[in-house]
């Protein structure tokens, strides 16, 4: 598994939002100064990926996090990932690393899980702007899940350092501004 504070591996892959097809590039989310979330699982269906992925969608601190891209990257399809999607309701990328490659990049790619070669093994990147790794987490018992607590509390670390306002700092800025800018 790839460490905390390594540089994380560039990829392209395609995958699939919003029944839509697309190809999602590490290098072009961290040029638009965006961290990525990677969450590789083994199988779309699968019970315990399911329940994970559903985890996901169901936590709001994801989708109300400014400036990041969760991406969940699997062996499957996109045409897998189509019925997977609109089965559960996912709401955020699906992409299909097929040949195993991006996850052995990672270091975390079964050479064979039940009867299957080079599938992804469970594990969770948190990926800044940098393409500096500020979290990682994998396991080989693919029934294992993550605790997603520890990539929130990463994840506001990131969001601290990037100094970036949030919606209480916004609100204190506006009261305090005497001499509003007219609009135009």
């Amino acid at each position: 598994m790839m460490n905390e504070g390594a540089s994380a591996p560039s990829f392209t892959l395609p995958g699939l939002r919003d029944g839509e097809q697309t190809e999602y590039s590490l290098d072009e989310t961290t040029a638009d100064d965006r961290a990525a979330l990677l969450v590789f699982y083994p199988f779309d269906f699968s019970p315990v990926c399911t329940n994970e992925l559903c985890a996901i969608r169901d936590a709001e601190w994801f989708q109300l996090t400014p400036a990041l891209d969760v991406w969940a990257i699997s062996g499957d399809s996109v045409y897998a990932h189509r019925a997977f999607a609109e089965e559960y309701g996912l709401n955020f990328p699906l992409l299909s690393d097929s040949s195993g490659r991006v996850a052995e990049s990672y270091d975390v790619c079964y050479d064979e899980w039940e009867n299957h070669e080079r599938v992804p093994q469970r594990a969770v990147f948190l990926i800044d702007s940098e393409q500096t790794i500020r979290y990682a987490w994998a396991t080989e018992d693919a029934l294992e899940k993550p605790d997603f607590f520890p990539v929130k509390d990463a994840l506001e670390t990131l969001e601290a350092e990037r100094d970036e306002p949030g919606p209480e700092d916004v609100e204190l800025a506006v009261e305090y501004n005497e001499e509003p800018e007219p609009l135009t």
